[in-house]
């Protein structure tokens, strides 16, 4: 028996492992782009909780851009909202001079509270 074989009715080829011609299939390359904190999170989600999207994202040759796109998302809302907090809050630098461990605990709050919005609407969604 052949080692692999070509199939003229789909187009692929076969190797053959064992007694079975198991279908020689490659992933579609991708462009590898950095993945951050964020969209490392959203992976982990993806494999846990929503496999089937994952697998579909990963067979398509997609998930790495995907990834890398909800990461800048969520970074910029992440870092977006918590300017607006800070401005809301009136937390600004004159605070920081005055009481720094005041302002470093209202601070850790508000990136706290930003860090659960962004989870929320965009990892764990």
């Amino acid at each position: 028996m052949d080692k692999y074989i070509y199939d003229d009715k789909n187009d692929l080829w076969y190797e053959l492992q064992g007694d079975y011609y198991i279908p020689c299939l490659i992933l579609p390359a991708e462009k590898e782009q950095p993945i951050g904190l964020w969209g490392q999170r959203h992976l982990q989600y993806l494999k846990e909780y929503r496999r089937i999207t994952y697998l579909n994202l990963l067979t398509s040759g997609r998930l790495n851009t995907y990834l890398a796109d909800i990461d800048k998302q969520t970074e910029e809302m992440f870092f977006r909202l918590v300017e607006q907090m800070k401005q809301a809050q009136g937390i600004m630098e004159q605070l920081k001079a005055e009481n720094a461990l005041e302002w470093t605990g209202r601070l850790n709050n508000i990136r706290a509270c930003a860090r659960e919005i962004v989870e929320r609407k965009i990892i764990f969604a």
